[in-house]
């Protein structure tokens, strides 16, 4: 609980630091002046701008942090999160195709999209990982390979385009919150709602998966069934986020380990997971308007900038993949 408020925290520190700084600097105080009463000069700016902006960021690191936590908690394997497993791409690849051929028009369609084309690549690699039960790098193996075979349809599919339709594509595959707002976040925090029933169970479920499954099953647990509700879950809550902003990587991978270190328990907590997974992001999104003006460097660019390392630290370490 003590994590919990600390994160509440900080990320209203980075909201209201995000909300300051720009290309033109606003006083914290005529930030939340302009909230409360929705006039003044800074209106356009704040209101309008990067108000949305912060709030799309704050709930698309909630999604994918609680996203991370499921998935890692099925695999019971700190690489295998939904950017890593394939989740991602297949959420990508069905979005990619959408816009590229026009069958999607509304951008508040493409959260849809994205589930779908997400649950298609999680069932997929579900099918071919099961071998008489779910060895985890065996599924994060073969969530690795969907996913390379995925990113080749995407580029295989840019080269064969026209040029305009490649470059709307190019710009959604960066994963950045430039331009998006309450369009993108409405549509997310639908999804969010829903799941907090399923969400509720799921951080009763998941605490015997902290087990190994024969102890689990001995305390009377379906592990099978709860692995495939927990990994839904995970999919719908990554694939949606994917769909709002575009694929943004790494932030489901970290924030459950980070969350697991700060509140030092066995166990991923669900909330601290989404907590730090909207600090980073809310955090990463400032760094990447601010680090070089007037340049804005995609956030899904700086994540995985910072992520990749994080990565090889992991693959690094002795028992990461078991």
């Amino acid at each position: 609980m003590a994590v919990a408020l600390a994160l509440i925290g900080l990320l209203l520190t980075a909201m209201t630091a995000s909300a300051s700084l720009g290309q033109t600097y606003i006083a914290p105080a005529d930030v939340w002046h302009t909230l409360r009463t929705g006039t003044g000069p800074y209106d356009l700016v704040v209101g309008e701008l990067r108000v949305p902006r912060i709030a799309l960021g704050a709930l698309l690191g909630a999604a994918l942090g609680l996203a991370g936590a499921l998935i890692q908690t099925v695999t019971r394997n700190p690489l295998a999160s939904p950017d890593v497993i394939g989740v991602g791409h297949g959420a990508a690849a069905a979005t990619v195709l959408a816009l590229s051929t026009g069958v999607v028009s509304s951008p508040g369609a493409l959260p849809a999209v994205s589930v779908v084309g997400g649950l298609l690549a999680a069932a997929l690699v579900y099918v071919l990982a099961w071998r008489r039960g779910m060895q985890a790098s065996r599924f994060v193996l073969t969530g690795v390979g969907i996913g390379v075979a995925l990113s080749a349809v995407v580029q295989l599919y840019l080269t064969d385009s026209e040029l305009e339709a490649a470059e709307q594509v190019k710009l959604w595959l960066t994963g950045s919150l430039n331009g998006r707002g309450w369009e993108q976040a409405a549509p997310l925090t639908v999804v969010l709602l829903l799941c907090l029933p399923a969400l509720v169970w799921a951080s009763r479920a998941a605490r015997p998966l902290g087990l190994d499954p024969d102890t689990a099953a001995a305390l009377g647990v379906r592990v099978d069934r709860a692995r495939l509700g927990l990994t839904v879950l995970g999919v719908v809550l990554a694939a949606t986020a994917t769909g709002a902003a575009g694929p943004i990587g790494f932030v489901a991978l970290t924030s459950p380990q980070l969350a697991r270190r700060l509140t030092r328990t066995p166990q991923l907590p669900l909330l601290c997971s989404a907590l730090t997974g909207a600090v980073v992001l809310v955090a990463a999104d400032l760094a990447a308007r601010t680090l070089l003006p007037p340049l804005e460097i995609p956030v899904g660019a700086l994540t995985s900038l910072v992520g990749g390392p994080y990565l090889l630290w992991l693959l690094g370490r002795r028992g990461a993949v078991r």
